[in-house]
């Protein structure tokens, strides 16, 4: 029996048939990204490889010195006794599926992904394989995501409803790719500027820059002294909340932007105002369909409730099990605090 395509290592996922890892999380001489979160690129490597759209952000991340070289999305790259190519992956901004063939089998690492509508970003592309490593945030039936749009409307109406009373909306999310999607998605039924913290303009300024359409945005701490934010939508992230940085908003309410608010007593027991189900994950129908459409006959699911969806799979009659790795279950990278 041949050795598989990829195994997991203590620095991560590796194919030593190309002597490369994907998103590996100790320093390795080359890595493949799929995208910028912290908990999949991480610093220290000697060379990365990721798709030309996600380029910039993972600049930013790993910094202006390191080696990075860039993939137009479908294009196969030759490496070592394998081909690899990236393809849309729906999560964020240049965020990638990493296809590995040596001409008799095809694996498909997905990183992070969803299935719905996203301004910000290419949707995902469902990509033909034998054996599917796939995330598992959301993979509980509980977790039902509504259209985009539909939760910008209810962001949008809790706004106006901040406008009529006089409060200012402090609406907690990640930092890249949360904050822009917000941003996109409003684009679409208003134009009007929004505040935001400093830790999210770095990563909206690179969206931009990118060509992505958002509203515009203000800087808090570029806004005079003594400035009342009645009225006023104010993006922040969740590092931020209870600290002294909200007391300059007066009477404000406050919400959070993300799938764990699907469930109602996540946000009582975090002490939100209101909760808006959004999410860069696939939910649980999207993971079932990208497992169907793909035909993989094997699936190895990481990170969340990977238990729960092996186990759907093996009833479905498939060949699953799953992988430890260090990937994170939130999007949370850790720069917003």
């Amino acid at each position: 029996m041949s050795e598989p395509l990829l195994n997991l290592t203590p620095a991560g996922l590796y194919c030593s048939r190309g002597d490369f890892h994907i998103d590996p999380w100790k320093p390795v001489p080359r890595a493949f990204i799929t995208h910028a979160h912290a908990d999949h690129a991480r610093w220290g490597m000697g060379s990365y490889t990721c798709a030309e759209e996600g380029a910039g952000l993972l600049r930013r991340r790993v910094g202006e010195a390191a080696n990075i070289a860039t993939v137009r999305s479908g294009d196969a790259l030759r490496v070592g006794d394998v081909t690899v190519s990236f393809h849309p992956a729906g999560h964020v901004l240049g965020s990638s599926q990493v296809r590995v063939s040596d001409g008799r089998e095809v694996w498909v690492c997905t990183g992070d992904y969803k299935r719905g509508d996203d301004p910000t970003c290419a949707p995902f592309e469902v990509v033909p394989c034998d054996v599917l490593i796939t995330e598992a945030t959301f993979a509980l039936p509980i977790y039902s995501w509504a259209p985009g749009e539909v939760t910008a409307r209810e962001i949008l109406a809790w706004w106006d409803e901040g406008v009529r009373r006089g409060h200012a909306c402090v609406l907690f999310c990640y930092a890249l790719g949360k904050a822009q999607r917000i941003l996109g998605e409003l684009a679409r039924l208003v134009d009007r500027p929004v505040y935001v913290h400093g830790a999210l303009e770095p990563l909206v300024e690179a969206y931009r820059a990118a060509g992505v359409a958002l509203l515009p945005t203000l800087k808090v701490t570029n806004a005079e002294k003594g400035r009342r934010f009645a009225g006023e939508l104010v993006l922040a992230p969740p590092g931020a909340y209870g600290s002294t940085w909200l007391r300059r908003f007066g009477d404000y309410e406050t919400a959070f932007a993300s799938g764990w608010m699907r469930v109602r007593g996540n946000r009582r027991r975090q002490g939100f105002d209101r909760g808006f189900s959004l999410s860069d994950h696939a939910d649980w129908n999207g993971l079932l369909t990208t497992i169907a459409e793909c035909g993989a006959q094997r699936v190895l699911a990481t990170h969340g409730y990977k238990d729960v969806l092996a186990r759907a799979c093996r009833e479905a009659g498939l060949s699953a099990d799953v992988l430890s790795t260090e990937f994170s279950e939130n999007d949370d990278e850790g720069e917003a605090t």
